[in-house]
């Protein structure tokens, strides 16, 4: 069998096509969780925050002024991780923006500044922005400009999912030319299978919603990097998935040493085994150069997007992550103790991506899901021959090493993934876990195939259930989902 055009548009319709069954009821309705929508239509109207739902700013607070009148884009928001900054007027007279801690009376100001509340007069009420990355913005403005805020994000997720099943083909092919797998193109679907269906991508690409499309989103653009990284064939390419990769999921920034790499090894290959380390870092500066100009202009423009909004230019807002009321998350706590990123949560997540099993019932339904979900090798358990690879060419250690680090932060970081089928922050790098098992020569035995099998059904089930059948998962009401 042979790749041609024709198979990568078959591969694009058939994902196409399974993904809108399982998204079945989804499809033609704005999710729970529409907030790309809110800020495509926020960009359109020229503004960065998200319009206030109609109505006063909270019965504990007064508003000053009143919220102008509903013009038809004020509508109540989803109740889930909008980030909120509260305008205060100190009883000088002077105005700042911030937050309330919820460990002690205290009112922190975007600039790190704490106020005892007793300082504050009264509030002006609160401004909404999405906190997450603002990349997939984009997929939603098409949509927006039809049907304004009330557009549909489903479909668009579903569209951007179904590009998944051709790039990851595109990228095994490049690798086979690159002469670095030596996988058929029949292996290549059985891996384009276990990425599309056989993961946690199979039920995040079915449900829209804000932290599912950033997933979906962050896969195509980790396909995109990985592609023109291989033998540094399209630097700038690269630079610009990278760069709109990290302004999808925050840690895919991480990716990057598979480029320097792959720079390196062309540039001593093309310099010869005995060239001194400064012919070939000389050799490496131009498609370093084209690489990183993208990059560049893909940082300078986040960090700007921040600081307008929150006086930081590293502060995305999850640091002001509350409900749609304004009331804090419950992870509040823990954040303004740990941080959004620390040591402290390493152990819970741990055991949250890899020792996460279903509870089997003595009765009806017979089996439940925490809310912290299934392990990695659970949902996905052809990764194990990951720990046996009978190869290891000069490809591995760049992917293994940019796996590790995009995985890092999400280790560290204050949230499991909860409310989740599966680990889905795996997601970020599981495209590199596809390649390495692209490269790493295990044949794909009965045994592997029939792996991959119970992982497509495994995920299958997830997709058909998850966020429809509650009594599959435990802690399934009223739950709140942050990045």
């Amino acid at each position: 069998m042979r790749s041609s055009g024709a198979l990568y548009a078959a591969l694009f319709a058939i994902g196409l096509l399974v993904y809108g069954l399982f998204a079945w009821d989804r499809i033609g309705r704005q999710s729970a969780a529409p907030h790309f929508v809110y800020q495509a239509d926020a960009w359109l109207h020229g503004e960065l925050a998200i319009r206030p739902s109609c109505g006063p700013c909270g019965p504990d607070l007064a508003c000053e002024p009143e919220p102008p009148p509903c013009a038809g884009r004020q509508t109540p928001l989803p109740n889930d991780d909008w980030a909120f900054v509260e305008t205060v007027v100190r009883k000088d007279g002077t105005e700042v923006r911030g937050r309330r801690l919820a460990t002690r009376r205290a009112f922190r100001t975007l600039g790190g500044d704490e106020l005892p509340l007793e300082e504050i007069a009264t509030s002006r009420g609160y401004t909404a922005y999405v906190s997450f990355p603002p990349v997939p913005t984009i997929l939603m403005l098409p949509g927006v400009l039809v049907a304004g805020r009330g557009a549909d994000d489903v479909v668009p997720t579903l569209l951007c999912a179904a590009l998944i099943l051709p790039l990851t083909l595109l990228v095994l092919r490049r690798l086979a030319a690159a002469g670095l797998s030596a996988r058929t193109v029949r292996e290549d679907l059985w891996l384009v299978a276990l990425l599309a269906f056989g993961s946690v991508l199979f039920f995040s690409a079915v449900q829209g919603k804000v932290w599912y499309t950033a997933h979906v989103a962050g896969i195509v653009l980790a396909l995109l990097y990985a592609w023109a990284s291989i033998e540094v064939q399209r630097p700038i390419l690269a630079g610009i998935a990278l760069g709109a990769a990290a302004l999808t999921r925050t840690s895919m920034a991480f990716m990057l040493p598979l480029f320097v790499l792959e720079a390196w090894r062309m540039a001593r290959r093309e310099a010869g085994p005995s060239a001194a380390r400064a012919a070939v870092l000389r050799r490496m500066w131009r498609p370093l150069l084209r690489c990183a100009a993208p990059i560049a202009a893909f940082a300078v423009i986040g960090m700007i997007y921040n600081a307008v909004r929150f006086g930081s230019p590293l502060e995305f807002g999850h640091s002001y992550l509350a409900l749609g009321n304004h009331q804090p998350v419950y992870q509040q706590t823990q954040i303004e103790q740990w941080g959004l990123a620390h040591y402290h949560y390493l152990s819970r997540n741990l055991a949250v991506a890899l020792a996460g099993l279903p509870e089997l019932l003595p009765r009806a339904p017979w089996i439940q899901i925490s809310g912290h979900g299934l392990a990695l090798w659970v949902t996905t358990p052809a990764l194990l021959l990951l720990l046996w690879p009978r190869e290891q060419n000069a490809l591995h250690r760049p992917l293994l090493l940019s796996a590790a680090l995009v995985a890092l932060p999400s280790l560290l970081y204050m949230n499991s993934g909860w409310f989740q089928f599966g680990y889905r922050f795996s997601l970020d790098y599981l495209a590199f876990f596809v390649m390495l098992l692209a490269i790493g020569g295990r044949p794909l035995t009965r045994a592997v195939k029939a792996l991959i099998i119970a992982g497509i059904v495994i995920n299958a089930f997830g997709a058909a259930t998850f966020d429809r059948h509650g009594q599959f998962y435990r802690g399934a009401i009223n739950v709140v989902v942050p990045n």
